[in-house]
Parts: structure tokens; sequence; C-alpha cells
């Protein structure tokens, strides 16, 4: 079995020290770690949850569609079309049976494709793509049930799309999301641009794996009418999927001092509603994020916004990500005294 190559163990190990804390990780899997503090209180972690939310709103966050129904309660605006569907062993379970993959096709059709379809417990953009036809729809829908027994059909939104990651009342960090992409030369073709980018990945530190037999790569080049052995113009910009999670090779830019103080509000204001103290909040911007709103929808909330993938984009990333968690380390401590 593979060790994990999570970053959060060995990463607050090495920040603990500042503030006088220790951090214990289980050793054989280093993904599980208990944290004690200067005044002999203990906390605990594992994966990229961190004794920080309380477990009732950890878990609404992890489900979309029930974050959806209270933020939508709420009065967020929130991606529209969105409803669930149930694979054929779920649809027995809850006895509801006018819910299943046929059902999920029909709804599609009256939203109208294309339309988006996502895991509802999914994470790091694992089975979320934009299909634009039957195959497509069933094909995508199929894999869904693989890993989930719930699915998302919704209408697809466009802008930017940008991650501010919030601790109690303050935005701690802000990137804007760009799915994966090559840069054409004019002779190389696509595969070659890819396995390219890929070494860079390696040469980088960074460990995502660009998986070139992914269906969704296929489709998205095929509604480009490109393929892999296309060859883009030099300076063009040729994207290979709709989702632009950092985990799937998407890049990112770090925007945390332009963000305009409406998105700094929103944020923190949707992280105190959903009872979080710490939360990853996705935004889909009609326009840029330094200015005063147009359009924007919340994509989804996350109560464990691991930043892995993100700071092994670069060297400042890095240091920014080390910064955010010393002030968990310290909300952590602060709360540990009470």
């Amino acid at each position: 079995m593979k060790k994990e190559s999570l970053i959060l163990g060995k990463l607050l190990k090495k920040i603990a020290p500042q503030i006088g804390a220790k951090v214990f990780l289980e050793p054989e899997w280093e993904i599980a770690g208990q944290i004690t503090f200067k005044n002999g209180r203990n906390s605990f972690f594992k994966y990229n949850t961190l004794d920080l939310n309380p477990i009732g709103a950890s878990d609404i966050a992890k489900d979309k569609d029930y974050a959806n129904v209270f933020m939508g309660r709420m009065g967020y605006s929130l991606v529209p079309g969105s409803k669930t569907f149930f694979s054929d062993y779920w649809s027995k379970i809850v006895s509801v049976h006018d819910r299943k993959i046929d059902d999920a096709y029909n709804y599609a059709c009256k939203l109208g494709f294309p339309v988006v379809i996502k895991p509802n417990g999914g994470s790091q953009g694992v089975g979320v793509s934009i299909v634009h036809d039957k195959e497509e729809f069933y094909s995508g829908m199929r894999d869904i049930f693989k890993r989930d027994n719930i699915a998302l059909v919704q209408k697809p939104v466009k802008g930017r799309d940008y991650r501010l990651v919030v601790l109690d009342d303050k935005v701690i960090s802000a990137y804007e999301r760009i799915p994966l992409n090559v840069s054409g030369d004019g002779i190389s073709t696509i595969r070659t641009l890819l396995k390219d980018k890929q070494k860079q990945f390696f040469m980088s530190g960074r460990d995502t794996e660009i998986r070139f037999e992914d269906p969704r790569i296929k489709n998205k080049l095929k509604h480009q009418k490109l393929t892999f052995k296309s060859i883009p113009a030099k300076g063009s910009t040729v994207y290979l999927l709709d989702n632009a999670n950092l985990s799937t090779g998407g890049d990112s830019i770090d925007v945390t001092e332009n963000v305009h103080p409406y998105f700094k509000k929103l944020a923190v204001k949707l992280t105190k509603d959903m009872g979080l103290r710490l939360c990853g909040v996705d935004f889909m911007i009609d326009g840029d994020i330094s200015k005063q709103p147009k359009k924007y929808w919340i994509l989804e909330i996350n109560a464990a916004p691991g930043l892995d993938h993100y700071s092994k984009t670069g060297k400042k990333q890095k240091k920014i990500v080390e910064d955010l968690y010393l002030q968990v380390l310290k909300s952590i401590e602060k709360y540990s005294k009470k």
C-alpha cells in the first residue's frame, strides 16, 4: 500500500515549535497526529481535518446537497437547477425509485445540455464534468456511482473560479484556480505538451498525476475539435478539463491581497452561518474578485480545505500555507485554553 503524500502532518511538526507546541505523528502512515500545546492540552488531526469545526457542521459541509439546502435557505447565491439522483443500490436503501440514472437523464434534458454532473460527497474534482449528450451523461454518471451513491445534476455557470479560505473572522488565503491546460508552441502535439507539463510537476515537487486516460479530457478535446495529436498554435491555450481543482492539474494564482471587501465579508459570514471556523469557500465569479461583484455563485464549501496541492505549486505558495497553518495552530491553542 502506497503511503499518503499529504503534507499537513509534517508541516505541523515543522511549525509547531514556533508556538512552543509539539506534534506526534502516527509513525506508519503519518496521516494522523497529536498536537500538544504548552498548557498540556492535546488536539488531534487526521488527513486534513483538525480540531476546529463542530462535527455536525463538518458533516453538512461534506454533503454538497445538504449544504446547498441550508445555504439556499439563508439566501446565498447558488448554482441553479441542482438536484440529487441515486444509484440503484441507494434507491433501494432509501426506498426512492424515481431518482435513478434514467430520471437523472430526463432531468438533464429538461435543464438542457450541457449540464454539470458531480458526486455529492466527493472532493478534489473527482468525477466532476460537463457533459453534452446522452452518451457522455450515462458514462459520467456510471463513473460517479462507482464511488458515490448520490450524484448532483446542475446547470453550468461560467466565470472565474476562486477559493477563499476563512479562519474565524478573517480570510487568510485566496487564490484563483485555473483548469488543466497547455500552451501551444506551434510544433508539439497536445500529448507531448501534456507530458512536458507532467515532468514540470514532478521536477517542482508537485506530485499531481495527470490521467491521460481520463475520458473527461478526451471529451473536452472533442468539443474543441481537437485530439491528443493536434498541434496548438504558438501562444494559444488549450484547456483539458472543466473543473479547476489543483489536484487534477489545475494552476493557481494567489489573490489574497486583491479580494474585494464584499467577497471577504461574504466568505466570513457564510462560514459563520454554516457553523464553521475553518472553511474553504469556492466561488464562480462573472468578473474579477478584486472588483464589486456583478454576478457570482457559491460552488461549494469545504470544512477541511486541504492545501497540499496549492503548497506544491511554488515556494511562495508553500510559505503562504505554512503561515496559514501557523494561524490555525494559534487559533486551536487559544480555544484549548477555554
